[in-house]
């Protein structure tokens, strides 16, 4: 028999699996969604309105089944919650029942049915780049405050970093060449780190014993001393953009959406603006970066072998004629 306890119990055992490869953020909003999937099935399932009298036995099955899933996404897009959300719970059901179907609680995963909805296109417009250089330009008062916060912009800018990532960057974290970074599902990658953010990196890590305690470890420290949380990295960015006259709000993933965008316009390799992103799938970064189709159709053009021989013999007919 299966009731609220043992169906619980598993989705505890599977959040701790789950947090053993995937990010704290994501197992609190996880741990959230099957929550509601659970107080769904005791409405629905254990307590089901209008019926008396004692109910049958209830297996795994009964729960997880396509058709009562598909119920719950229905109700949650009913009372409002928004595709994005929408596409979370999907996952989280679909990761919960995968789950099961590895422990051998399940024959086939009933989440690979459901549709996942639709995201709105919301991605963040890359800042110009011509903007972008005067904003990073722009003259300072040489203050510790001013050199950290110069090291900031220029290291998200440099590197294309997660608010997440550069909040939790240490001091062992910064080599002469390069950072190291832990992305999402706690996965390491090495970046690259450009001239104008090394050089304003050495700016900061000559005054930082000016602000940090003894023993901190975190690369960026704030006035008491201690690790710069993200949302204080998020008003300085706001802060300084406005300060320095951009005209336009600017937070840490619009600096990262622009250092993908910029990066490809240059380069159109997708693969290692991917590897830099730290994306484990490249159609993440397709999105991420808005590729839209004429650039995609220009970049076969002139990389496709038959691409360029029809091209060719195009020209050659002109020729002739």
């Amino acid at each position: 028999m299966t009731d609220s306890a043992s169906l619980q119990a598993l989705t505890d055992a599977y959040l701790a699996e789950l947090a053993a490869t995937a990010s704290p953020a994501t197992v609190t909003a996880y741990r959230r969604d099957l929550a509601t999937l659970l107080d769904f099935f005791d409405t629905h399932l254990e307590n089901p309105e209008g019926q008396l009298g004692q109910q049958p036995e209830k297996t795994l099955k009964d729960y997880l089944d396509t058709r009562l899933l598909r119920r719950f996404l229905a109700g949650e897009r009913t009372r409002g919650l928004s595709p994005r959300s929408l596409a979370r719970r999907r996952a989280a059901i679909s990761g919960f029942a995968e789950y099961l179907r590895t422990q051998g609680l399940l024959d086939h995963n009933p989440a690979a049915l459901l549709r996942t909805p639709k995201r709105p296109d919301n991605l963040p417009r890359p800042v110009d780049v011509d903007a972008l250089g005067q904003l990073l330009d722009s003259p300072h008062d040489g203050s510790v405050l001013a050199c950290r916060d110069q090291a900031i912009l220029e290291l998200f800018y440099s590197c294309g970093l997660r608010l997440a990532e550069l909040s939790n960057m240490n001091l062992s974290d910064v080599q002469p060449q390069r950072v190291r970074v832990i992305g999402k599902g706690n996965k390491p990658r090495q970046v690259p780190l450009g001239s104008r953010a090394h050089q304003a990196l050495q700016q900061w890590l000559a005054l930082r014993d000016v602000l940090a305690s003894d023993g901190e470890t975190a690369l960026f420290v704030g006035q008491r001393g201690r690790r710069l949380g993200q949302r204080a990295i998020q008003k300085r960015v706001a802060e300084l953009a406005r300060s320095r006259g951009l005209g336009e709000h600017l937070h840490p993933h619009r600096l990262r959406h622009s250092f993908a965008s910029h990066l490809l316009e240059s380069s159109q390799d997708l693969r290692a603006v991917q590897e830099l992103l730290g994306h484990a799938n490249l159609a993440t970064t397709q999105i991420y970066t808005r590729l839209d189709w004429q650039q995609l159709a220009d970049t076969y053009d002139a990389a496709h072998p038959r691409a360029r021989r029809q091209r060719d013999n195009e020209e050659g007919k002109k020729g002739e004629e």
